[in-house]
């Protein structure tokens, strides 16, 4: 069964930054054929989604609360995918998800509900 696995996520202080990895490697050839996205959810909260990329990055979404901090980017040679987040805040503390689609990446994906397949998250915890 095709998964992803996260790793990178750490307790920072604000302001810092951390580079968030997910790798893909049971997806073989086919990665690139894969939009993939990084979500996150705290407690008490629901999912929101937080940066995602296109099959060759051409396509690129953040959300608002993460614009001009965090970066997202893709090694379709290395099946991975990175978030690099800078300036960290408190209120980016959450559970961090990565998620494969193999449908096209459009405006509404922030929901989720068109990635397939999702990784167990890594936790980023921001001090103040």
């Amino acid at each position: 069964q095709r998964q992803v696995v996260e790793s990178g996520g750490d307790l920072v202080q604000a302001g810092g930054s951390l580079r968030l990895t997910c790798t893909a490697p049971q997806f073989d050839f086919d990665f690139a054929n894969y939009c993939m996205g990084w979500f996150r959810q705290a407690p008490g909260k629901e999912r929101e989604g937080v940066a995602s990329i296109s099959f060759l990055g051409g396509t690129i979404f953040y959300a608002d609360s993460v614009k001009d901090r965090f970066t997202i980017t893709r090694d379709n040679e290395l099946r991975t995918v990175y978030l690099q987040m800078d300036n960290l805040k408190p209120e980016d503390t959450a559970k961090y998800y990565c998620a494969a689609s193999n449908g096209p990446l459009t405006s509404g994906w922030e929901d989720g509900a068109d990635f397939k397949y999702w990784g167990q998250g890594t936790q980023v915890t921001v001090s103040s």
